[in-house]
C-alpha cells in the first residue's frame, strides 16, 4: 500500500510511506463521481465545435471571431491548469472540486443563455477557469481514494479511458443536441453533469487536511497567463489588423517577453509552477513540443472540417459528429499500437516522426476537397490517415513527457503536458483561423462577393489554406522529433508514480 502526495498540481505522485487509513468504503462510487466531472471537462473542448456554425448564425459573429469560442476555453484551461493544482493543495481537494463544479455549471448556464458573442466568449473563458480548478482536484482525489496499487491501476485505467473518449463523445453529443434541441444545449447539458457530480461529491468525499505548506506562485501564474494571452491575441489580430500592425506584432513581442520572464522566474521562485528540470530531459522536451504541435493541428482540423461539412456540403450537426468518429477510432487504434507494441520495441525516435509524417500526409490529402467531394471516397480516407498519424504521436509523446520524473514532480509534469496540449490548441486555432480568413478575403479580391458560388469557392480556399498550414506544423514536428528524441527504447522505472492525462 502506498500513500499519495498532493504537493503538485493534479498530483499523481506516490510515496513509499505506508498508508494508515483504510480505503474509503464507497471508493468505486467516488470513481464514478470523478469520472462524470472529468467527462464534462474533456468533452467541453469539442462539444461546442459542432454547434459553432449554428451559434455563429444565431449571434451573428464574424469568421474572424469564431475561433474565440474554442480558444477562450482552451486558453483559460491550459494557462491556469498549473495554478489550479496549487489552489487544490492550499484550500483542500474536496472544496476545490465542489467549487469547480459549481463555477463550471454557472458559466455553462450563462453561455447557454448568451445574447451576444462577447457574453458567450466570456462564459467559455470562465468555464476554462473553473475547469482548471476542477481537473487537478479530481486527479488528486483519485490518487488519495485508491491506495491499493492494483485497485489504483484499474481506477486510473477507467479515468484515462474517459479522458480519451471524451473528445469523441463531445463531437457526437454536440451534433445530437444541436440538431434535435438547439446549439445552446451543448452548454446547458453541463448542468446535468455538474449536478450529479456535485451531489455525489458532497455526500461521498471526505474533507482532507489542507497542505498548509503549499504556496501559490502568483508572479509565475501572472507571467505565463499574460504571455499566452498576448500570443493568442496577437495571432488573432493579424486577421483584422495585418501582420505589420502594432496591434499584431506588439502583442506577439509582449507575449514572447512575458514567457521569457516566466522562464527566468521559474529558476528563482521557491515553489515554481513549472520546475525547469521537468523540461530539460531530451525525450521529455521533444514530447512537450510534440504535444504542443499535435494540439495545434488537431484543434484546427476539428474547427475547419466542421465548417466544411456543414456549410459547404450541407451536413446536419449530428451527421458531422458521426463523420469524425472514424478519425477518433484511428487515433485510439494507433495510440494503443504505439504504446503497447511500437515504443517498447523501437523507442520513440522512429515512431513519433512517422506519426508526424502520416498526419501531415492526411492534411495534404484534405486540401483536395471540393463542393462535389463524397464522404466515402474523398473525406473518410484522409480522416483515417490523419487519425492514425495523430495516434502514433499522441500516446508516446504524452507518456514520455512524464516518464522518469521524480515523484514530487509527477503532478506538475502531468499538468504541464495537458497545458501544452491546450495551449497548442489555442495558438493553432488562432493562427489557422487568421490565415484561413485572410486567404478567403484575398480570394474575393476582384470577384463578386455576393455571388453564392464565389463565396463557396472562397470558403474552400480558406479551408485548404488551414490544412496546408496544419501539414506544415506536422512537418516541423517531424523535424523536431527526429532531432531531439534519443535513439533506443527508453528506460522504465517500475516504481514511478502513475500519471494520468486530462
Amino acid at each position: 500500500m502506498s500513500q499519495t502526495s498532493a504537493d503538485t498540481p493534479g498530483t499523481a505522485a506516490v510515496s513509499t510511506l505506508p498508508s494508515t487509513d483504510p480505503p474509503p468504503r464507497h471508493r468505486w462510487w467516488i470513481l464514478a463521481v470523478i469520472g462524470v466531472a472529468q467527462l464534462m471537462v474533456v468533452l467541453d473542448a469539442t462539444i461546442v465545435n459542432i454547434a459553432l456554425p449554428s451559434a455563429q448564425k444565431d449571434l451573428g459573429f464574424s469568421d474572424g471571431d469564431r475561433q474565440w469560442i474554442v480558444t477562450a476555453y482552451a486558453l483559460a484551461f491550459g494557462s491556469l491548469l498549473l495554478l489550479g493544482g496549487r489552489i487544490a493543495d492550499l484550500f483542500g481537494r474536496k472544496v476545490t472540486f465542489l467549487v469547480g463544479l459549481v463555477g463550471f455549471a454557472a458559466a455553462s448556464a450563462v453561455g447557454g443563455a448568451a445574447a451576444s458573442f462577447e457574453m458567450l466568449v466570456a462564459a467559455r473563458a470562465v468555464q476554462g477557469l473553473f475547469g482548471a480548478l476542477l481537473a487537478p482536484a479530481a486527479l488528486s482525489l483519485l490518487t488519495t481514494t485508491f491506495t491499493d496499487a492494483r485497485e489504483r491501476a484499474k481506477a486510473f485505467g477507467v479515468y484515462g479511458a474517459i479522458a480519451g473518449a471524451g473528445g469523441a463523445i463531445g463531437l457526437l453529443l454536440g451534433g445530437v443536441l444541436t440538431e434535435y434541441l438547439d446549439w445552446r444545449w451543448t452548454l446547458y447539458v453541463n448542468l446535468a453533469f455538474a449536478a450529479v457530480a456535485f451531489v455525489g461529491g458532497a455526500l461521498l468525499l471526505k474533507r482532507a487536511t489542507r497542505d498548509r505548506s503549499a504556496t501559490i506562485d502568483v508572479p509565475g501564474a501572472a507571467l505565463v497567463g499574460g504571455g499566452l494571452f498576448c500570443l493568442v491575441y496577437g495571432f488573432s489580430n493579424a486577421e483584422s489588423h495585418d501582420w505589420g500592425s502594432v496591434a499584431t506584432w506588439g502583442f506577439l513581442v509582449a507575449g514572447a517577453v512575458l514567457l521569457a520572464a516566466f522562464t527566468w522566474w521559474q529558476t528563482r521562485a521557491a515553489r515554481p509552477l513549472l520546475p525547469l528540470r521537468v523540461l530539460l530531459d531530451r525525450n521529455r522536451g521533444a514530447s512537450f513540443v510534440s504535444v504542443l504541435i499535435i494540439g495545434a493541428g488537431m484543434f484546427g482540423v476539428f474547427l475547419f472540417l466542421t465548417y466544411y461539412l456543414q456549410q459547404s456540403l450541407g451536413y446536419t450537426p449530428i451527421k458531422t459528429g458521426l463523420a469524425f468518429l472514424p478519425m477518433v477510432a484511428g487515433l485510439m487504434l494507433a495510440s494503443t499500437l504505439a504504446s503497447t507494441a511500437l515504443i517498447p520495441r523501437f523507442g520513440p525516435k522512429p515512431v513519433v516522426p512517422l506519426g508526424m509524417g502520416v498526419a501531415a500526409a492526411g492534411m495534404v490529402w484534405l486540401t483536395g476537397l471540393d463542393l462535389n467531394s463524397t464522404y466515402a471516397t474523398s473525406i473518410l480516407p484522409p480522416l483515417i490517415v490523419a487519425g492514425l498519424g495523430l495516434g502514433l504521436v499522441m500516446a508516446p509523446a504524452m507518456s514520455l513527457a512524464t516518464a522518469g520524473v521524480a515523484a514530487e514532480d509527477a503532478g506538475v509534469a502531468s499538468a504541464a503536458v495537458n497545458t501544452m496540449q491546450q495551449v497548442g490548441g489555442s495558438l493553432g486555432t488562432a493562427l489557422l483561423n487568421t490565415l484561413s480568413t485572410s486567404a478567403a478575403a484575398d480570394y474575393l479580391v476582384g470577384r463578386n462577393p455576393k455571388d453564392p458560388a464565389v463565396l463557396a469557392q472562397a470558403g474552400l480556399h480558406a479551408y485548404s489554406t488551414a490544412y496546408w498550414w496544419s501539414a506544415a506544423f506536422f512537418a516541423a514536428g517531424l523535424l523536431v522529433s527526429v532531432l531531439l528524441y534519443r535513439r533506443g527504447v527508453p528506460d522504465t522505472d517500475p516504481d514511478a508514480a502513475p500519471v494520468v492525462h486530462m
